[in-house]
Order: C-alpha cells, then structure tokens, then sequence
C-alpha cells in the first residue's frame, strides 16, 4: 500500500511538471531533456560496452560540487573506468553536460520500477554512488535485486527526515539497498543506529575537499582585479530577490566610499537581471553587469549576470554574505570559507546545516535579522583588524581539519 503512494506521487509529480513546461524554463528544461533518454544512452554507451562502468548520480548543481571530487580520484586511480555521471534537475545537467570529466551524462529518468529496470539494464554499472540526498525507492530497490554494489556519499541525517517518521518504512528500508553509508558527522551515525541500520561509515563532508581543490587551482580575473582595486568588497553569493533587497538598502545606509557590492544571483535569467536592475534604478543606483565588460571603475555595485564564477570570486571578498535564508535555506558557505573570509546570512533557521553551525560556534560567520544587525556587523568587521585576523586562523584550522573525506571513502572501497 505504501508503495502504491509512493509511484502514485511519482506519477503526479511527472503529470505537473509536464503541466508547469508550458511555462516554465526549468520543467521543460526536465521535459525535454528527458525524452528519448533509452536511445541517447544506448547511443552514447556503444563504444563503452565492455569497460567497467562506474555511475554517480547527483541531485543538481550542489551535489556534483561534493561528488566531484570523488569522480576525479576514482579516475586517477582507475583511467580506464567510463564515468556515467547522472542529474534529477535541470540546473546541474545544463551545467555540467559537457564536462569531459565523465563518459556520459545524462537526466535520471523516473523513478518507476519500468525505467529502473530499463536504465540498469542499458548502462550495466559495476558500482553506484549516489550523492547526499537521492533516494529514489524503486531505482534502489532494483540496485539490491539486481546486487549491485551501491553506495551514498557524504549523507546527513537529521531528526526530521522520513527514515525517522512513522510513515518511513519504504524509506528505511531503502538504505538496505547500499553497501555501505558515508556519513558526514556521528550525530547522523546515532540516529542510524536507533533504526538498526549500522552499515555506514563516518568520513566527513566531500564538499571541504572540491573548495579546497578550487582556492588551488585560482586564477586571477582581470576584470575583477581591476572592479576591486584596494577597495574592501562585499560579496553577497547565491542571492534571492529579497537577500538582494537587504543588501542594497544596507549598503545605501552604510554610504562607505570604499566599499563595492558584488550581487550574484542564485538565478540568472533574463526576469531576474531585469528586477534586479529595476531595483537598482529606483534607488538611483549605478551599477554594471558582468557581462557587458565596461569600464571596471565606473560603479562601486556589480552584477555578475553568469554562472560558474562564484567560487572564485570569493577569492576577492573582505566580507561574505550567503543567500538562501529568505528562502528554503542558505547556500554554501564553505565555498567562501575556504578563503578564511567572515561570513554573514540572514535568519536564524541555519541549524539544518552543520557547516552554518560551526562557523557560527567559531565566531567566523554571523546571523543576521535585520538590516541595522547587517551594518553593525559590517561596520565592526570592516574596522577590527584583531577579529578578521583570528577569523582567518579558526577558519584555516577548520578547513584543514575537516579535509580529505574522499580520501577515506576511496580507501574502505573494494574495486
């Protein structure tokens, strides 16, 4: 009965996007992407049918960020392996379906027993990873038919999730289906352990290890060195309409000379820019987009109106903001933490993220609730040498001591 729930809401959920890709980029974008997917694989896979296949599944953009690293030393140590490298949403497809990191990438199809049988059986993969959140019940109830050898890589668990609820029992036995369980911290370990699943293993966060890789791999952007000359710079990352609106009202009541605002909107589609402008232009403000290449110095407000650059342009920042709190949850922080600069996001409901909450207790990052909370601490941070100094040291302890989960992932796995 419980399954019967189950593909019925898949079924649903399919029939609305459907519906919703009449008008919406993103659900044709899932639409489209999908259609004809058995012959694009069987196409793709021809070349590749006697090697031994390796898949990685990721929910979208967030997830390839922790499974990168784990895709590249798989390839190190193993060249000869095809990487099949798949997405549930558009944002991490459309993004990534030219990496030449992988063979083949592709959309997950639904998640019905029919498409699951079907996938498997097109691409034959000796092992499976999933990514942190992808639980797609009868895709792994096929996996453990099948024996397959499946594993979920820098999971978290946490009190409210389904595996813990009355109504979770497809859900906790979907975690009989992997091999082994790579959890990030013990807490997610306990709550394993009050629902008799104890086949996992704590190695810590993936993503410590791919923002570690991108400060080593910096290159500087002309562009951007010559916006920021020896000015202090806000850079306020994965914004939402109303992150936005904080920002820009807290920076017109700071009216610091030296100070520049970088916005880079978690979207970036042409209605998006446009309010954003149409913001801007209310307050008469001055203001420059990326992409239209103008003359670095003409305005202290930038709009980076591109994706792919945000990790590195934390490189520049004296401050981070991180968007997302006005909405479902705030986004990455390590990506700016990886550069040891202070950190500020709005709310307070940060707990859900353990990266949020230990830079917290670490004095590295601050919650803000209001734009007068947003200019003092701006304001302190901005003048207090001392702080930003021993802000830089707890966060270079934090980062080194949190790295190298791939490394233990890769070591307590057969090949």
């Amino acid at each position: 009965m419980v399954m019967f729930f189950y593909n019925l809401i898949i079924y649903s959920y399919s029939f609305l996007i459907k519906l919703a890709s009449f008008n919406n980029v993103k659900a044709k974008q899932w639409v489209e992407g999908r259609k004809n997917w058995k012959k694009k694989l069987q196409s793709e896979l021809l070349i590749h049918s006697d090697k031994y296949k390796v898949w990685v599944h990721c929910a979208s953009y967030g997830e390839f960020e922790q499974g990168k690293p784990l895709i590249e030393a798989i390839k190190k140590q193993n060249p000869n392996y095809v990487i099949i490298l798949s997405f549930f949403s558009p944002s991490g497809y459309e993004t990534f379906k030219l990496w030449d990191g992988a063979e083949v990438v592709c959309y997950l199809p639904l998640d019905t027993k029919k498409y699951a049988r079907k996938f498997l059986d097109i691409i034959k993969p000796n092992k499976v990873f999933f990514i942190k959140y992808e639980f797609w019940i009868n895709m792994l109830t096929e996996l453990k038919k099948q024996h397959i050898s499946t594993y979920l890589i820098s999971a978290v668990f946490k009190t409210h999730h389904p595996f813990f609820k009355w109504y979770g029992s497809i859900f906790r036995k979907s975690l009989l289906s992997f091999a082994q369980l790579f959890i990030q911290d013990i807490n997610s370990g306990n709550l394993l352990n009050k629902i008799g699943i104890l086949n996992y293993s704590v190695c810590g966060d993936s993503r410590f290890d791919r923002v570690i890789e991108i400060k080593n791999n910096f290159k500087s952007i002309l562009f951007f060195d010559e916006f920021c000359g020896k000015n202090k710079i806000l850079i306020a990352g994965s914004t939402w309409p109303k992150d936005d609106e904080l920002l820009i009202n807290s920076f017109m009541a700071l009216s610091e000379p030296e100070l520049k605002l970088i916005l880079v909107p978690h979207e970036v589609n042409p209605t998006r820019i446009s309010n954003l402008k149409v913001f801007l232009q209310k307050h008469k403000l001055e203001y420059q987009l990326y992409t239209e290449q103008k003359s670095s110095i003409d305005s202290n407000i930038l709009i980076v109106d591109t994706i792919g650059l945000l990790s590195k342009l934390y490189h520049y920042a004296d401050l981070a903001y991180i968007g997302g709190g006005f909405n479902s949850g705030i986004h990455n922080c390590l990506e700016a933490a990886v550069y040891f600069k202070p950190i500020l996001f709005y709310g307070s409901d940060f707990n859900k993220y353990n990266e949020a909450v230990d830079l917290i207790n670490l004095k590295a990052a601050y919650n803000v609730n209001s734009i007068i909370d947003l200019n003092q601490i701006i304001k302190r941070l901005l003048s207090d040498k001392t702080q930003l100094d021993k802000i830089k040291h707890n966060l270079k302890l934090y980062i080194d001591n949190n790295s190298g989960a791939t490394e233990k992932v890769m070591s307590k796995i057969k090949w």
